[in-house]
Parts: C-alpha cells; sequence; structure tokens
C-alpha cells in the first residue's frame, strides 16, 4: 500500500530541505473497502500533531485505489508520520515495514515512517565525495628514524618495530599506554606515494597534539604536536606534500575532556604551577568540574587521567573556536578539517560555534563527527541532537554501515543488511550521505580480519588477546571475506575509509592489539592489490560520488545493489555463502563489463544471469545509454 522509497508512493524521497512540499500517496486494495484516509505526522521538536485528509483520486486497475495529500515541511527537523484509514474492517494503521515498505494493523500501533528536514543553507565540502580516506594511528604507521628533541624521557620506546603493543598493567596494576614505537609526521610523508597508489585521497590522523600516551586521547596541549610525531614545521611539510598528491588531511579534535597530566590540569606538575589541579586562581580552573578540590572531579567515563570540561566555558571555547583558536590555527598551517571525537558529548552550541570558526577560516573545511548510531535521529543526554540539520556536522563516521557489513558476512542475513543501508540512505541529508566516514573498523574496535575469520573474544582478557591469533583455515576465510567487506564498503554511498593495515592482513582483537605496528615487508600483497583495484574503481566510476542507491537482492547470503547517475551505473554483487548462487538481473546489464571479480573469470552476465561462486563478490559497470 505505500513504500517511502519509492517516488510513486512519496514524492521527493528521502531527506528534504525545510520548506519542501512532499506529495504522498497509498494504494489500498479495494476489498478493504476504505471510507477515508489520513495523514498523521509528528514534529519531533515542537510535539505538535498534524492530521491531512487523504483525497481519493481514482483506481489503480480493478482491485486498488488510490488516496493522496501533499505536506509542506515547515522548518527543519524531524517528522514522524504514519496513515489511518476508515475501512469496511474498522480503523487500520499503516505503518513501517523493513525496507520502507507499508505494513498494516488493527492494533493502530508501529513504527513510523522518518522524514528529515534540513536547512535549505546545508553544503558540505566537494573534496571529500568520491574520495577514500585512510586512518593512521600515527605511533604504529612509519617512522622516518629522524631524531626528536624535548620528548619527555618517561616514555618507554620499543627496541624493535615488530614488538608487540605492551598489554601488562605497571607496578601500580595501572595501563598507562605509554609504550612508543616512534611513528611519527616525516613517515606518513615518506610513504605518500603508497598511499596515492591505493588511491587514498584524504587521511584521517589519530591525534597528533601533545599527550603523555601513544593514543594522545589525553591531549596535554591542543597548540603543540607531540614531540615524537614530530614539530609544527613538519606537519607543514606533509600537508603541503599530500596536497600534491591530491591528498588532504583531517585532523583529531578531542575537545570533551584533556588529559589530566597536561598544561591546563597539570596533575602530575609536569607543566608551571597554575594548572586548575594545583590552583582555583588558574585560568583553566573554569574548565573543570570538581565535586572535592583538587582529587575529586568529573572525568570521561570514569577514567580520572580524562577530566571532562565545560566545553562553553568562555576561555575553553574562545581557546578552540576563537579567532586565534586551535580550530583555526591547524586549518591555516594546513589541515582540510576536523574529525571530531565523541561528538554526542559535545554541546549543540560549542559545535555551533566549531563549525563556524572552521568555515571562517577554510571555506571548504570538513567537520565529521564520532557517532555510533543512526546520527540522523540520534537523542544523547535526553535531547534529540541536530548535528546533520545544517551548522554542526557535515559528516558522521558510519558504525551502522559496518555492524551491516560484518554481521552479513558472518551470517546474518541479507534482508538485515539491506534495511540498514536503506534506512540510512532515506534518513540522512544527501550532503551528508555522499561523506560518510564507511569504516570496517577503527582503533576502537577489532580488526576486521580478526572478525571475520569468525574469532570470538567471549569476555576473554587482554593476556588471551595478546596470543590469539586465526588459524591458516580461518585466516583464509577471512581473506575471501575481507576482499567482500572491501567491495561493498567501497561501493555503498559515501565515501570508504581504511583502517591503516587492513589492507595488509593485519589481525587483532581490542585495543591495543588492534594497534600493532603496519607490517612493512611483510604484506599480503594480493589483498593490498585488491584494495588497490578498488581504489582504482572509486577514481574512475564518478556514479561512486553521489550517485542514486537501488537495492537489486537481499536473500540470505546473497546481496546485490546497483549505484547509478548519469555518468553510468556500477553494480555490487555478492554470495557470502559456500554454494553457487545465480542473480537474475535486467537484460540492459548483458552489456555490462566487469571491472572486478573475486571468484571465476566472468567477462559480463550471460543472458542477464549473473552466477557467482562461494564466497565471491562481482563488480559490473555499464556505460550510459
Amino acid at each position: 500500500m505505500f513504500d517511502s522509497m519509492n517516488p510513486v508512493f512519496r514524492n521527493p524521497v528521502g531527506a528534504v530541505p525545510a520548506g519542501q512540499t512532499i506529495h504522498f500517496k497509498i494504494n489500498p486494495p479495494r476489498g478493504l473497502r476504505c471510507s477515508a484516509a489520513r495523514t498523521e505526522i509528528l514534529c519531533d521538536q515542537t510535539g505538535e500533531r498534524v492530521t491531512l485528509g487523504m483525497f481519493w483520486c481514482g483506481m489503480d486497475g480493478d482491485d486498488r485505489e488510490w488516496w493522496e495529500c501533499d505536506f509542506q515541511v515547515p522548518a527543519a527537523g524531524l517528522y514522524f508520520y504514519h496513515f489511518s484509514l476508515e475501512t469496511g474492517r474498522g480503523a487500520v494503521g499503516l505503518f513501517r515495514a523493513p525496507n520502507g515498505g507499508g505494513k498494516s494493523t488493527l492494533a493502530g500501533a508501529g513504527a513510523p515512517w522518518q522524514i528529515t528536514a534540513y536547512s535549505p543553507e546545508l553544503k558540505t565540502p566537494d573534496w571529500l565525495a568520491g574520495g577514500v580516506i585512510y586512518q593512521i594511528f600515527p605511533d604504529r604507521f612509519y617512522s622516518s628514524g629522524t631524531p626528536k628533541s624535548a620528548v619527555p624521557a618517561d616514555r618507554r620506546m620499543h627496541a624493535a618495530w615488530t614488538e608487540e603493543p605492551e598489554w601488562r598493567p605497571d607496578e601500580k596494576g595501572e595501563i598507562t599506554n605509554s609504550d612508543y614505537f616512534g611513528g611519527d609526521l616525516r613517515g606518513i610523508e615518506e610513504k605518500l606515494p603508497y598511499l596515492s597508489a591505493l588511491g587514498v585521497t584524504c587521511i584521517y590522523l589519530n591525534p597528533i597534539f601533545e599527550a603523555h600516551s601513544n593514543h594522545r586521547y589525553n591531549t596535554a596541549d591542543y597548540e603543540k604536536i607531540d614531540p615524537l610525531l614530530g614539530n609544527e614545521a613538519d606537519f607543514v611539510s606533509l600537508c603541503r606534500a599530500a596536497r600534491r598528491s591530491g591528498i588532504r588531511i583531517l585532523l583529531d579534535g578531542v575537545f570533551s575532556h584533556t588529559g589530566s597530566d597536561s598544561v591546563y590540569f597539570n596533575s602530575l606538575g609536569r607543566y608551571a604551577p597554575d594548572g586548575a589541579c594545583q590552583s582555583r586562581q588558574s585560568p583553566y580552573a573554569g574548565w573543570y568540574e570538581f565535586t572535592s578540590w583538587p582529587g575529586v572531579y568529573k572525568c570521561w567515563w570514569g577514567i580520572k587521567t580524562l577530566p571532562n570540561v565545560r566545553e562553553t566555558e568562555p576561555t575553553f571555547n574562545a581557546l578552540i573556536n576563537g579567532p586565534a583558536g586551535v580550530v583555526r590555527k591547524w586549518l591555516a598551517l594546513g589541515a582540510a578539517g576536523w574529525r571530531l571525537d565523541v561528538a554526542d558529548e559535545l554541546p549543540d552550541a560549542f559545535l555551533d560555534a566549531l563549525h563556524e570558526a572552521a568555515r571562517a577560516e577554510k571555506g571548504d573545511a570538513l567537520v565529521l563527527g564520532e557517532v555510533w548510531e543512526d546520527a540522523s535521529n540520534k537523542a544523547a543526554y535526553g535531547q534529540r541532537r541536530r548535528y546533520l540539520l545544517g551548522g554542526q556536522l557535515d559528516s558522521v563516521m558510519n558504525y551502522p554501515y559496518r555492524a551491516a557489513i560484518l554481521g552479513y558476512l558472518t551470517g546474518r542475513p541479507a534482508e538485515e543488511a539491506m534495511e540498514v543501508f536503506l534506512s540510512v540512505v532515506e534518513n540522512y541529508p544527501p550532503q551528508a550521505l555522499r561523506l560518510l566516514m564507511n569504516h570496517i573498523g577503527t582503533h576502537d574496535t577489532e580488526r576486521a580480519l580478526t572478525l571475520l575469520g569468525g574469532m570470538a573474544l567471549d569476555g576473554r582478557g587482554r593476556a588471551w588477546q595478546s596470543s590469539a591469533r586465526l588459524s591458516p583455515e580461518e585466516r583464509g576465510l577471512a581473506l575471501l571475506r575481507l576482499r567482500l567487506a572491501a567491495a561493498v564498503q567501497f561501493t555503498l554511498p559515501g565515501v570508504p575509509c581504511i583502517y591503516y593495515g587492513d589492507e595488509a592482513g593485519l589481525e587483532g582483537c581490542r585495543d591495543p592489539f588492534n594497534r600493532r605496528t603496519f607490517p612493512w615487508g611483510r604484506e599480503d600483497r594480493e589483498l593490498t592489490e585488491w584494495y588497490r583495484a578498488l581504489g582504482g574503481i572509486r577514481a574512475s566510476c564518478p556514479c561512486l560520488k553521489e550517485g542514486a542507491f537501488y537495492p537489486i537482492a537481499a536473500e540470505g547470503g546473497l546481496l546485490a545493489y546497483c549505484r547509478q547517475d548519469t555518468t553510468g551505473a556500477l553494480l555490487c554483487a555478492v554470495n557470502r555463502g559456500p554454494e553457487r548462487r545465480t542473480l537474475q538481473l535486467e537484460e540492459r546489464w548483458s552489456a555490462a563489463r566487469v571491472l572486478l571479480s573475486s571468484g571465476g573469470r566472468q567477462t559480463r552476465p550471460a543472458a542477464s544471469k549473473l552466477w557467482l561462486e562461494g564466497n565471491s563478490c562481482i563488480l559490473l559497470y555499464l556505460e550510459p545509454d
């Protein structure tokens, strides 16, 4: 009776600018004897409910009829809707079913459809669309071997690049993350040719500012490069060299908390004695919330070394977002944008100010947030967030796609993955959709290869994880599956993000085993070539930039979809099951050419039928008519 993703029933489909008029049509069967129909709409931000009467507008054949109405979206925000019908059976509600379809019920309750209405002025940077992101954990990517100065003496350097990260607690029973391998900014610059060959157009760097841990999420000084990574000149050099290679640098902004061992808090007395922990007259005292000064204070997830900040406290906000602030300084020195750590813990006013500061410094600066859920309707700390409606985040990390891809390839039905794909396509503004950071692993998750090999952690601790490795049989299956995962990752709406070393075959459970050093000289070269081929496809197929997404098949282990615009169409088909599957296609695909295949030697579909071996995928490309 209704399909929210079909313009016959809802036009236009997907997220819309405020002020847009949406035309709704439903198609009940004649036998239902419908005498009246209404569209029921809830405005999420005001709580106002709107009821629109629908008009009978004709028959659809002999057994169905059409009812329709228009709704003009009054303002940016979220709207939730369903339909109610008066019928010969009584009152019938029409609610959302999987993939945007409609489900009728006499109970009068169900899941509504969502309308995302964004600001008509919403604009996101063009430079990332159609590209490839590469995430680097700086200490573990590559070391140039350049001598460094002013490195704190309490840092422990590993003797060899191939050693395991330290995971054992120290003599106090604390995990300090104070072991280092010496990866640096000059090392990243030396490897730009490698990254360029992968098709990378953006490098996302985990934090690079001075901090006293290898992950550097406990910032000590926002205005200095960590001395083990290099200096400001090295950063400028990296940004310039990257731009010459067609690559931009995205920085990690950690603004919901600082380190306790920092210029600002100074719990260990490392810095000048005016930290918030030492003096109530400190210029930083108002940044933190003490319940019993100086030892009891609010901190991030209860971690004492990460004291929370009041982001909207005027002096903190000025340091980060002011005319001479951190956001603008590093953009002026060459960065292309910011990825915001725990964006859902940053207040709206702070995000507004940060976005304004970034755009004031650089008109095409990217502001991308870490959000683990559906960012279009995320609620945090008791309020609905407006990340993607304009003036805050350009886009987000796409954890829903990660869960869908890995779940599908390890046994969940393709129907579930398709539902996630379509829900994101429907709910996200197109300006944000095209820039989604589509990853299948990060520094916060297990390595994709480990999960795809079927390794279950089951609550096992670090001692077990430190020695956990896939068996040869498990690794062989994982490598097959990783090729399929990457093919999907590179062809869905958004921008694929490679976590350093995934393309080289790195395994690893949770932190710190997902942060091992890059295996230079020991890479899985066939896997790396697969990623290079996908990077080439991204560069050569414009339809992957902003092309529409059309589902073709989602049945058990079989998944297929198409990306299409006026320049051409690309089809991605995956069979994660062990047996050969056949996919029936439209006649037009018989003229397509194979861009990449992980199973068999097909050159094109035969009579519109495509066969896929077990654990294989194929990418087809069709030129426009």
